[in-house]
C-alpha cells in the first residue's frame, strides 16, 4: 500500500500547510457562531474552500456548507459542525475567547477543539488531494454543519432526507484526543411534569404541593441511575436532572406545578421506549400521576428554516473490523509509524443520526481533546491539525484499496 499511496508526501504537505490552517482556524474563532448564528462563519469557510480549489461549493437551505472534490461514483464524507456553544462566565477565561491566542504549539479560543479545528484540517486535506492528484473513483464531500450544539444530528437528518446524501461512510472530525473513534452513547432529553393545587402558604394542608411530590420523584431517579444497563465498550447508561421549574401564585403559596428536565445517556441495548418506561414505572411518578415526555426541537436555523425533531439521539457503534475503521488504522500506521488507539466518545456527535438513525457507518478522527469542549480557555494543538489533514487526505484511497468496488 505504501508503494502506491504517497504517504510521505501527504504528511510533508500537511506540515507545510500548518500556517494556513492556523490562520484559517483563528479567523473562524474570531467570528462568534453559536447555534443558529453561523452565517458569517459559513461564508468565511466558503471563501477558504473556493481559495483552495474545491470543485463545487454549496450552501443548502438549512445553512450547511458542502464542498466537493472529485467526481467519482464512490461517495465519502468528512463532517464537522461549525457552530459553538457560548463562552459562559467570561471571568473564567484568561484570554479573549473570540480573539483567542496562538503560541508555537497551541491555538486558543471558543471552537478551537469543538470543533472548528476539524474544518481547518478538512479544507486543507482537500487541498492536499488536489495538489498531489489523489483523486480516483471517489467523490469527497466536506460538510460544515449547523445547529449541532443545539440538536446533534439534525443537520444530517436534513442532508439525508431532503438532499438524499448517503455516503459509504462518514468521518466525524469531532476531537478524538489522537485516537480513531467508532461509537458513542446516545442520549435523550426528557421532561417530567407534576401538577398540584395551590393554597395559602399559612395553611398548606389545603393544597397539594407539586414540589414535595417532585422531591419524591427526584429520590427515585437518583436510585434508578446506578441500576441502568452497562456495555463493555460504550460503558454505562446514565441520567441526571439538569433543570427544575415551578409554578406558584406567590412566595406565600403552595406550588401548583413542578417540572424537571432529565439528561439521559443511552448505552447499547437502551432506546427511547425503554428510557421513558423506566421513569414512568417509578413509584413516585405513578403516585403523583406525573407526565413523562420527550422534548422536541423546533428552533429556526440562521436561514429561517425550521426542521422539527424529537430530542432523541440514538446510540451507535461501528464494528472495529469495518473497512472504514480498518482503512483509517492503515493510513494512521503508514503516516505516523505507530499503532492507533481505537476508542469511543464520551459526548454526543452527529453520528446519532448518520449511523444511529440511517445506518451510514461513522468513524471519528479529529484535532483537539474532548476535555476542551465547552470549557473555558478552550484550545487545540497545531500538530493535531497537521496529522488530521494528512489522514483525511490519505483515507479515501486507503479505503478504496481495502474495499474495491
Amino acid at each position: 500500500m505504501a508503494d502506491t499511496i504517497p504517504f510521505d508526501k501527504i504528511r510533508d504537505l500537511a506540515s507545510r500547510y500548518k500556517p494556513e490552517m492556523t490562520r484559517f482556524l483563528r479567523d473562524m474563532i474570531r467570528i462568534p457562531s453559536e447555534s443558529c448564528q453561523e452565517k458569517d462563519v459559513i461564508l468565511r469557510i466558503k471563501q477558504e474552500m473556493e481559495k483552495v480549489g474545491f470543485d463545487k461549493v454549496e450552501i443548502d437551505p438549512m445553512g450547511n456548507i458542502l464542498g466537493f472534490i472529485g467526481r467519482g461514483k464512490r461517495l465519502i464524507a468528512l463532517d464537522g459542525h461549525i457552530d459553538t456553544v457560548g463562552i459562559g462566565n467570561r471571568a473564567n477565561w484568561t484570554f479573549d475567547p473570540y480573539e483567542g491566542y496562538e503560541d508555537d504549539e497551541t491555538i486558543g479560543g471558543r471552537g478551537a477543539s469543538d470543533q472548528e479545528g476539524g474544518m481547518a484540517s478538512m479544507v486543507y486535506a482537500a487541498r492536499i488531494i488536489k495538489d498531489l492528484d489523489l483523486a480516483d473513483d471517489y467523490t469527497l464531500v466536506v460538510t460544515g454543519t449547523v445547529q449541532e450544539e443545539d440538536c446533534d444530528g439534525l443537520c444530517w437528518q436534513y442532508l439525508v432526507k431532503e438532499r438524499g446524501l448517503r455516503p459509504e461512510f462518514v468521518v466525524s472530525t469531532e476531537p478524538t484526543d489522537g485516537g480513531i473513534y467508532r461509537g458513542q452513547r446516545g442520549r435523550m432529553e426528557i421532561r417530567v411534569d407534576v401538577k398540584g393545587v395551590s393554597a395559602h402558604g399559612s395553611a398548606p394542608e389545603r393544597g397539594d404541593n407539586a414540589i414535595f411530590a417532585m422531591g419524591k420523584i427526584l429520590a427515585d431517579l437518583e436510585a434508578l441511575h446506578p441500576r441502568l444497563k452497562h456495555d463493555p465498550f460504550l460503558g454505562k447508561g446514565s441520567l441526571t436532572v439538569s433543570e427544575i421549574f415551578f409554578s406558584s401564585p406567590s412566595r406565600c403559596a403552595v406550588a401548583d406545578g413542578c417540572s424537571i428536565s432529565i439528561d439521559r445517556r443511552l448505552t447499547v441495548g437502551e432506546d427511547k421506549e425503554l428510557a421513558l418506561s423506566q421513569i414512568r414505572e417509578l413509584p413516585a411518578v405513578k403516585a403523583a400521576k406525573a407526565k413523562v415526555s420527550m422534548y422536541t426541537y423546533e428552533r429556526a436555523s440562521y436561514t429561517g428554516l425550521v426542521y422539527p425533531t424529537d430530542c432523541y439521539f440514538p446510540t451507535w457503534v461501528a464494528p472495529e473490523d469495518h473497512a472504514a475503521c480498518q482503512a483509517a488504522a492503515d493510513a494512521y500506521r503508514e503516516l505516523f509509524k505507530a499503532e492507533p488507539r481505537i476508542d469511543k466518545w464520551t459526548f454526543s456527535t452527529n453520528g446519532v443520526s448518520i449511523m444511529g438513525m440511517y445506518g451510514i457507518p461513522v468513524i471519528g478522527f479529529g484535532p483537539g481533546k474532548e476535555k476542551e469542549a465547552h470549557a473555558p480557555n478552550e484550545k487545540t494543538w497545531k500538530e493535531d491539525l497537521v496529522r488530521c489533514a494528512a489522514l483525511y487526505a490519505a483515507l479515501p484511497l486507503t479505503y478504496l484499496k481495502r474495499k474495491p468496488a
